[in-house]
């Protein structure tokens, strides 16, 4: 009797500090948020068969778009023709469709609109996950995170206090939590995710947007038809997707009250830092801005200092459209994985493996792992992290599973075609340019292992996660020229790109540009730049985007090869292979696949054997 006492005792204080939960379920990997990339995620898990859940807060996938953006048109584009049939050239055209086996699993076959709404995206992703018959558990919301150091697992519990274990956790929520102005009169500025609608709201009123970006700007082009006027104003330069190369950067689609500032038509842009110098003050149902810190400048009818400045007039409307950022707040100290410095605070601080810096076998998939290329490349979007995704996944079936990279095992001979063929079809590297790289590494014996798709922050580290041996490697990375792209610089001037294959270091457009070296780097500069190399070779920029020219873009990548291989890669008849073979000590690659390996008789033997096969010789 007293054992059973002891025993119901010890059972109430467990189930009191969380130690014991009969509600428990046990997973290899908990994925947390059903969105785009926590579905592509676990579809490569489905695919390898791994023991997997995916947590979503709502009622269905895609639950963010069901009311983001606010005015319901992506910006991602839905490129449905491009004249190939190639399926893998097309995805590099086609920015909203995640990748799987089912090709009616396409963006393209669900909206004719180049730019879709948003609402079709959330049906889409309803599609992916019944369809792939994907594990997800709806209606589940994670609200609590911690790790049990000594058991090595993480321990999620979500509005019902329902608890689940993981040996590894992905986290794919997005960036979910608006970001908001915390100036002196922030109370009466409207939220992106709050504020009206309807366009008869905004007529006749004079509104200021605090944000300079997609949001902010899409904003204005909803209301430009209303308004007195609008102002925008935000503490960096408006940057120009189509000068910076940055699919996150203003897009044309949303840049009209460009043309209605630059016009003169009353709507504008203002730089200022918003929370560290602005004040609004309410007055007579108006709304004065200051955004000079304090400096004595008018922010009232009362007010004294210049008389020129330029948002002294009131506002009817403040309108915030700062963005997002990810939600910390679910995680106990035990498993916070904190956040980036500096301008990338609101990102999450990951490794690059998608790891967490802090906590082990914590892991970010989707836009949250945008903060490896931000401003740099496609990671913040579908099309770019759906390849991000699955670069985290093959890191976990190596490191988990003990699957190797995916790779081909080719004939030296034969990395020239492979060049040629990724760097005209591979949607990766094309759209994740500077992020997602291919990687040659030579073999002895004329073999090379090609391997796809390897995160280029990770080469360094390129045996330990890929679990293939050493050798010189080649680096090919899709790039753009330093002479015209960044904020500011006009990337529409004459003499803006160059088709001569010995100027082809010049170009400034996406170009291929591969990397040699004899032995494998062992750190990046800054982090993310390939040291010097050995050798290098640009294949110069091409308007089609169609690097398959013989003398502009095949002849000289050869003779890059040669000269990293020191072996002749031409290609020979039977006939040529005979004549060098008499007249040479050594013969060039394809000569020596041709009958080096044939009749396996050695010396002039194999040679005539060779000769009378193709009927040189009688």
């Amino acid at each position: 009797m007293m054992a059973c006492k002891i025993g119901l005792l010890f059972l109430v204080i467990a189930l009191s500090f969380g130690v014991y939960s009969t509600t428990s379920s046990e997973y290899d990997y908990c994925v947390v948020g059903a969105g785009p990339g926590g579905l592509q995620i676990a579809y490569y898990l489905q695919k390898a068969n791994r023991n997997y859940i995916v947590f979503e807060r709502g009622s269905s996938a895609g639950t963010f778009y069901k009311k983001y953006p606010r005015h319901r048109k992506l910006i991602s584009i839905n490129k449905r023709f491009t004249g190939k049939t190639n399926k893998e050239f097309n995805l590099r055209h086609d920015w909203n469709s995640l990748i799987s086996d089912d090709e009616t699993l396409r963006m393209t076959r669900y909206s004719k609109e180049f730019f879709p709404q948003a609402d079709v995206l959330v049906q889409y992703l309803n599609d992916f996950a019944t369809k792939l018959n994907l594990s997800t558990s709806y209606n589940t919301n994670i609200l609590n995170v911690s790790k049990d150091a000594f058991n090595d697992v993480f321990i999620l519990k979500d509005q019902n206090s329902k608890t689940y274990k993981c040996a590894d956790l992905i986290m794919s929520t997005g960036m979910s939590t608006e970001v908001m102005p915390t100036f002196k009169g922030a109370e009466f500025v409207e939220t992106y995710g709050s504020m009206s609608l309807d366009q008869e709201d905004y007529e006749g009123q004079s509104v200021l947007i605090l944000g300079r970006g997609n949001s902010a700007f899409e904003t204005a082009d909803h209301i430009i038809t209303s308004t007195n006027l609008i102002h925008l104003v935000g503490r960096s330069r408006v940057r120009l997707a189509w000068a910076t190369h940055y699919v996150g950067d203003l897009r044309a689609i949303n840049n009209g009250l460009l043309d209605t500032y630059q016009l003169k038509s009353l709507d504008g842009l203002l730089e200022a830092s918003i929370n560290t110098q602005m004040t609004l003050v309410k007055h007579d149902d108006k709304y004065y801005v200051d955004v000079y810190g304090g400096t004595g400048r008018m922010i009232n009818n009362t007010g004294v200092g210049p008389d020129n400045f330029a948002i002294r007039d009131p506002y009817d409307r403040i309108l915030s459209c700062l963005g997002f950022k990810f939600d910390f707040s679910i995680f106990e100290e035990s498993a916070q994985p904190g956040p980036c410095e500096g301008k990338k605070k609101k990102f999450p601080s990951i490794k690059g493996n998608f790891e967490s810096t802090r906590v082990p076998r914590m892991w970010f998939a989707g836009v949250v792992s945008h903060s490896l290329d931000w401003r740099k490349s496609a990671g913040g979007f579908i099309h770019g992290y759906r390849y991000t995704a699955r670069a985290l996944h093959r890191i976990l079936e190596w490191k988990n599973h003990g699957v190797k990279w995916f790779h081909h095992e080719i004939r030296t001979l034969d990395v020239l075609n492979m060049i040629v063929k990724r760097i005209n079809e591979a949607s990766a590297p094309y759209q994740m340019f500077g992020v997602v790289v291919d990687v040659v590494i030579y073999q002895p014996g004329g073999k090379a292992f090609y391997v796809e798709e390897f995160p280029l922050q990770l080469v360094p580290q390129l045996q330990r996660y890929t679990g293939l041996p050493e050798g010189p490697i080649l680096v090919i990375n899709l790039e753009y020229g330093k002479g015209f792209s960044g904020a500011g610089k006009d990337p529409f001037r004459e003499d803006r790109a160059t088709g001569d294959p010995a100027d082809a270091h010049n170009s400034n457009f996406l170009h291929p540009v591969i990397y040699f070296f004899r032995t494998p780097p062992t750190e990046l500069i800054g982090g993310s730049k390939l040291p010097k190399p050995d050798r290098i070779h640009h294949i110069v920029e091409d308007f089609l985007t169609n690097w398959m020219a013989p003398n502009s873009h095949i002849i000289p990548l050869r003779r890059f090869l040669e000269n990293v291989t020191e072996k002749d890669l031409r290609n020979f008849f039977a006939q040529s292979c005979f004549k060098l073979a008499m007249t040479h000590s050594t013969l060039p690659l394809a000569c020596q696949d041709q009958y080096l390996k044939g009749s396996g008789l050695p010396g002039v033997q194999n040679l005539i054997a060779f000769a009378q096969s193709k009927e040189l010789l009688t």
